[in-house]
């Protein structure tokens, strides 16, 4: 029952995640490179190296916030639920 009542929750932490872990990766693709854009994967200007470290920055900080949100909504309940 209580997994059922966490759905909700988890569903809207996750959707508030990826918008933080978008928010997160453009920053810091900002930061790093000076361009203002992310690179898109069908631009033929840009080269192998620049799409495949953007993809691999990206896939590291959207796991990094889903496994600090997972983890913090289970410490969450934990708490709340004595369980």
């Amino acid at each position: 029952m209580k997994k059922l009542l966490y759905k909700p929750f988890g569903l809207v932490a996750g959707v508030a995640g990826g918008m933080v872990a978008g928010w997160a990766f453009k920053q810091l693709w900002k930061l790093s490179t000076g361009d203002d854009d992310t690179p898109d994967v069908t631009d033929a200007d840009k080269g192998w190296g620049e799409i495949l470290t953007a993809a691999a920055l990206q896939g590291a900080i959207f796991a990094i916030v889903k496994a600090t949100i997972d983890r913090g909504g289970a410490v969450g309940v934990r708490k709340l639920s004595g369980r």
